[in-house]
């Protein structure tokens, strides 16, 4: 963990929230795949550390995207999704119990290694995507029933990224309820955020109940750096979402988090 908190740190944590809350109002994602990296490495908490402050930020961004987003996109346009939609919110806030319990009991290398897993795997995830974009087209039944189940199924596993990483999970809901549920990326989008809010709120609430949240002057600064980046990011993000293309940055930023999850697996070598 660091000890006290310089300027320089604050500056560093709300530069880099900026485009990361950007991403988040600009495709439905919370963004704290990116931000991690920077907490853990940029500014110096630790794993253990890094991650409920991650997931508090992720609230606040997926917030502020879905109020500018909501400007742009109907939120009318989710409700043929409901049955789905309550699935996954249903799955993924029972696994975000468990995952927040999950962070709380492993060792930080252990923690370290499964957190570098998990980058590489959504970096991958995105760079395939921006290369062969993934095709609206609903594979289940017309039954809410069966939307419901298997909506509760994915969100079982993004609950648990979500607690682990301290993220929304955003990298698998887009996809399913895409290809699965035959939504249009838009409308995906900010189904996701309605889901990822549900599913943040829950696994930030377990931490909280585990007094696994940092204290103290330093992680506030942070915070409210990062929450302030965010803010405007999301803003932004959710003002170009009619108009700004997407399949680059995808691209790129599935390179950033291929290279933080190298960094991260280097670490964890280097502290055993």
């Amino acid at each position: 963990m660091i000890g006290a908190v310089s300027c320089p740190y604050f500056r560093r944590a709300l530069g880099w929230c900026v485009p990361i809350g950007g991403l988040g109002g600009l495709i439905g994602l919370g963004g704290g795949e990116f931000r991690l990296p920077v907490l853990m490495y940029g500014i110096g908490f630790d794993a253990r550390s890094a991650v409920p402050l991650n997931l508090l930020t992720s609230l606040i961004t997926l917030a502020f995207a879905l109020a500018v987003r909501s400007r742009a996109v109907s939120l009318a346009s989710v409700v043929p999704h409901l049955p789905e939609m309550i699935g996954l919110l249903a799955g993924g806030t029972a696994s975000a119990f468990y995952g927040a319990h999950l962070v709380s009991r492993l060792r930080d290398s252990h923690l370290v290694r499964l957190i570098a897993a998990l980058l590489a795997s959504l970096g991958l995830l995105m760079i395939v995507e921006a290369f062969l974009p993934f095709q609206s087209g609903d594979l289940l039944p017309a039954s809410a029933t069966a939307h419901f189940i298997v909506g509760a199924g994915i969100g079982i596993a993004v609950g648990l990224v979500s607690s682990v990483l301290g993220v929304a999970g955003g990298e698998l809901l887009i996809p399913a309820l895409i290809l699965i549920f035959g939504a249009d990326i838009k409308t995906a989008g900010s189904a996701s955020i309605l889901i990822s809010l549900g599913v943040v709120s829950t696994g930030l609430w377990r931490f909280w109940r585990a007094d696994a949240i940092p204290r103290g002057r330093g992680p506030q600064r942070i915070t409210t750096a990062m929450a302030l980046g965010s803010i405007v990011g999301a803003t932004l993000g959710g003002l170009a979402v009619a108009y700004a293309p997407v399949t680059f940055l995808k691209m790129l930023l599935g390179c950033v988090l291929l290279a933080a999850a190298a960094k991260t697996a280097l670490a964890a070598r280097g502290s055993n």
